[in-house]
C-alpha cells in the first residue's frame, strides 16, 4: 500500500508522500494514474519527502506534475510541504532548508500555521529560463502576445491583461505554452494590476491546466509588476482559489500564505483501491 496525506493551499491540491526510507519509486504512468480525478486520487502534482545529502539542508523536495514530469518548483507546494514535515515529527525546528531540481528553497513555518518561502532569485536570461530568444528584455513579442518571460524555479510568461474573466484566457494559454519559443514548455500567467499593492491572477500550469493557485506563478507576475514599473515591493496576489502574499527585495522573491490538510489515504497501486 501506498500510503499518502491530500493537502492544498489556496485549493493548488497535492499528495505528500513520506519517502524518507527511499522505499517509494513511481513511474510515470502511476503517477498519471493517482493524478485522476475521476479514477484516481486526484491532484495538482505529488510532493515526495526524501532524505538530502547536501550540507545544511533538511530534506530533498521532490515534485511531479499530474503528467509524471518532474518539476523545479512549486510555492503552494512547499507550503504543504513544511506543514507536512512539522506534523509527522520528522523535524523540531520552524525554519526548513529543502533542495529541489532547481536549487534551495527555505521554509519558515509562522505561528498562524501559514508558511514563509523564500523562493529564490528569479532568472532573466533566455537561455537560462529556457527560453529560445537572443536578448535578456523586460518584455517580449511572442506569436502576437506581448509578455514578460523570466523563471523562479520554473519557466514563466506573465501576460498583463484588462480583464481577468477573458474567455481567451485557455486558449491563448495553451498556444503560448505549445510556441516553439519555450523548449520546455511554460507556465502561462494572465495579470490583470487593481492597483500597486494587488493583482488578480489566473495561471495555466504546464502538465497540469489551469490551476486553483500557481506560487511560483504569483512571484513571477510580481517581479514582472515590478520591472514594468507598476507594482510596489509587496503585492496581495488574488488567485481563483484564494489569496497569496508576495514580496520582490531586489534579490529574493519571497510567498507566504496557508497550507491545508485534507485527508490521510493509503491506495493499492495494483488494484487501483483507495
Amino acid at each position: 500500500m501506498l500510503y499518502f496525506t491530500k493537502m492544498q493551499g489556496l485549493g493548488n491540491d497535492f499528495i505528500v508522500i513520506n519517502n524518507i526510507d527511499g522505499d517509494v519509486s513511481l513511474s510515470t504512468e502511476e503517477i498519471r494514474r493517482l493524478a485522476d480525478r475521476r479514477l484516481g486520487i486526484g491532484f495538482d502534482q505529488l510532493l515526495m519527502v526524501e532524505n538530502s545529502s547536501l550540507e545544511d539542508v533538511d530534506f530533498r523536495y521532490v515534485i511531479y506534475n499530474a503528467d509524471g514530469s518532474e518539476v523545479g518548483q512549486c510555492g503552494n507546494g512547499a507550503r504543504c510541504f513544511a506543514r507536512f514535515v512539522e506534523k509527522n515529527n520528522l523535524i523540531n525546528k520552524s525554519v526548513i532548508r529543502v533542495e529541489t531540481i532547481s536549487g534551495i528553497l527555505e521554509l519558515t513555518i509562522n505561528h498562524d500555521n501559514t508558511v514563509l518561502v523564500d523562493m529564490g532569485s528569479p532568472v532573466f536570461e533566455p537561455n537560462n529560463i529556457p527560453f529560445n530568444f537572443e536578448k535578456t528584455e523586460t518584455e517580449y513579442l511572442v506569436d502576437g502576445q506581448r509578455m514578460g518571460v523570466l523563471s523562479i524555479g520554473n519557466p514563466h510568461a506573465i501576460i498583463h491583461i484588462e480583464d481577468i474573466n477573458s474567455n481567451d484566457i485557455i486558449s491563448i494559454g495553451t498556444k503560448v505554452q505549445d510556441s516553439n519559443y519555450f523548449p520546455e514548455s511554460v507556465n502561462v500567467g494572465f495579470m490583470q494590476i487593481i492597483n500597486s499593492g494587488e493583482i488578480y491572477l489566473r495561471v495555466i500550469e504546464r502538465g497540469v491546466g489551469e490551476t486553483l493557485a500557481c506560487g511560483s506563478g504569483a512571484c513571477a507576475a510580481v517581479v514582472h509588476g515590478i520591472r514594468l514599473g507598476l507594482l510596489d515591493k509587496k503585492v496581495k496576489v488574488h488567485l481563483t482559489g484564494g489569496d497569496a502574499f508576495v514580496e520582490f527585495d531586489g534579490k529574493n522573491a519571497y510567498l507566504s500564505g496557508p497550507a491545508e490538510f485534507v485527508y490521510e489515504g493509503a491506495v493499492n497501486l495494483r488494484t487501483g483501491n483507495i
